[in-house]
């Protein structure tokens, strides 16, 4: 008698350990889609700021056409995904470059980098991009941790029955950061006169600060 009721205590705690692991399962697997939610969030935050930032640099570079289309064409391509995180990486990675050969643009007139709706649209999207670059660390972390336990015994009995598969990383680089930001020179001189779009601010430039928003690099 007494070895059936150890018989049925291991069956209850087996059960007990079977239904808390399945359990935590659910968690981490609604805790990622939380965390893509608020990427997702972000990233539509970004896409809004973008037609304003480029209508700003074609007061100043209204001849730079390609430029703005290649801008408007990955973003279109960018915002209409829907797919998994890879997909959405693989429509964000043409749109990034495109940001980054506006700002090139940007480069070039100095009025420009002065220009107070330019200067404030970019620290937007530089205080966007560190909150993109967070919630995809939290995510990334919370995947990891959630395709490391399917794989670890017994959880990946639990995983099996439960039908718990492998979650997709997000990997996208920042549209601004450290190494390749516009640098913005809050000392240039504004020349006498009606603002020319694209006219060189006379006499040489300081060497401009850091750009606002300290946008984070890219982590593998």
């Amino acid at each position: 008698m007494i070895a059936v009721w150890i018989v049925l205590g291991i069956i209850v705690v087996i059960l007990l350990a079977g239904v808390l692991s399945y359990n935590r399962f659910v968690s981490q697997r609604n805790l990622i889609r939380n965390a893509w939610a608020n990427i997702d969030t972000e990233l539509r935050r970004r896409y809004d700021l973008i037609p304003n930032l480029v209508e700003t640099v074609k007061g100043y570079a209204a001849h730079e056409r390609e430029v703005f289309e290649e801008v408007a064409r990955t973003r279109s391509a960018a915002a209409a995904a829907t797919g998994s995180p890879q997909e959405q990486a693989a429509a964000e990675g043409p749109f990034v470059q495109a940001l980054r050969q506006l700002f090139a643009v940007a480069e070039n007139y100095p009025q420009l980098k002065a220009n107070q709706n330019f200067l404030a649209l970019q620290q937007e999207l530089a205080n966007t991009e560190d909150r993109i670059q967070a919630a995809r660390r939290f995510y990334n972390n919370n995947v990891q941790a959630y395709n490391a336990r399917i794989k670890q015994f017994p959880s990946m009995i639990i995983a099996g029955m439960g039908g718990f598969g492998e979650e997709q990383f997000f990997e996208v680089e920042p549209a601004i950061r450290d190494a390749g930001a516009p640098r913005v020179d809050f000392g240039t001189a504004t020349p006498a006169g009606p603002e020319a779009p694209g006219a060189m601010a006379p006499g040489p430039e300081p060497t401009p600060p850091p750009p606002a928003g300290g946008g984070t690099g890219f982590s593998p």
